[in-house]
């Protein structure tokens, strides 16, 4: 591990895969004598970990974000001191909602479309590459739920659009003739995703009522998908009522990603408004309310302690 002393950045050498006790000096990288005196080369001995790739250091002084400590959850919003990038949270959420929307509106077989060819360009590049590089970015802020939810949503898309790509990987066509055996599998995948958003789910239930909704009805939607493909139709294809209900709750949960989005951009310096996020009554903000409240009521039970009355 590295260490400091006196302003002079210190790094310890692997052996074995344990760091010795006598680590090199960083005038040994930086030529003799050399101490970081200035900001610049206090920044580069941060960082520089005198060519060890697996030497680690914290780099902050604030403590680690607990899971959707802000970055994923607008209504918790905990800003990381001195960060030089945007919270990512948005557009992850943008990029899900517009795929998640698309592919929904064809489930529901809007205007009798249903064929999801269109819907792999969007997996793979908005709601799969860019979702999943959001993800990526709230990892280095170190937002743990951000990053496992976003990233893994974008995995999820990639891999949708590796399984529908028209001529590509020919996943599908490999199970032609073996009647509804591809979809046997599918719903496996889709039940896989349903419980993986259940997990997130458990996350949310000391966040807000939009976080929580966002991941309920995106719960439902896999549910409802899956069991069209476990339960098809004679022909062959997904179950046309369980299908659509996977359309509609899809469809809420896009419009869930979009809101929460939005209020994760929305602030004072860019908007004349901002939008209600409803934190649970058990939540950290939703208990501080109520304390506000009843010092409130309190306060006006007995007016000689009121501030404003007394001036």
């Amino acid at each position: 591990m590295s260490s400091s002393t006196n302003d002079t950045a210190t790094y310890g050498t692997a052996t074995n895969g344990e760091y010795n006790s006598n680590p090199v000096p960083y005038s040994a990288h930086a030529g003799a004598g050399a101490v970081p005196h200035t900001e610049a080369e206090r920044r580069k001995a941060r960082y520089d970990y005198g060519g060890n790739p697996l030497a680690r250091e914290q780099t902050y002084d604030d403590e680690r974000l607990q899971a959707f400590g802000g970055e994923l959850q607008p209504g918790l919003f905990k800003g990381i001191k001195d960060r030089k990038i945007a919270n990512p949270a948005p557009l992850g959420l943008c990029a899900f909602a517009l795929t998640t929307f698309v592919l929904s509106l064809l489930n529901m077989g809007t205007r009798g479309q249903g064929t999801p060819n269109l819907v792999v360009a969007l997996a793979f590049g908005y709601g799969g590459l860019v979702q999943l590089l959001a993800g990526m970015w709230e990892m280095a802020i170190g937002n743990t739920f951000g990053a496992t939810a976003l990233s893994s949503y974008g995995g999820f898309w990639i891999s949708f659009a590796i399984i529908f790509t028209p001529g590509g990987f020919q996943i599908e066509q490999a199970y032609a003739g073996m009647g509804t055996d591809f979809q046997t599998v599918f719903s496996f995948y889709l039940f896989g995703w349903f419980i993986f958003t259940f997990l997130m789910l458990m996350c949310t239930l000391k966040a807000t009522i939009a976080f929580f909704f966002l991941f309920f009805t995106l719960d439902l939607a896999f549910l409802m998908l899956a069991l069209a493909y476990y339960f098809p139709t004679a022909a062959g294809g997904a179950n046309v009522a369980l299908n659509t209900a996977g359309g509609v709750f899809g469809i809420l949960a896009a419009f869930a990603a979009w809101y929460n989005a939005l209020a994760g951009l929305l602030e004072p310096t860019n908007s004349f408004f901002l939008i209600p996020v409803a934190h649970f009554p058990w939540s950290a903000k939703g208990r501080e309310a109520r304390g506000k409240e009843a010092i409130g009521n309190v306060l006006g039970h007995h007016p000689e302690n009121d501030v404003d009355k007394m001036a």
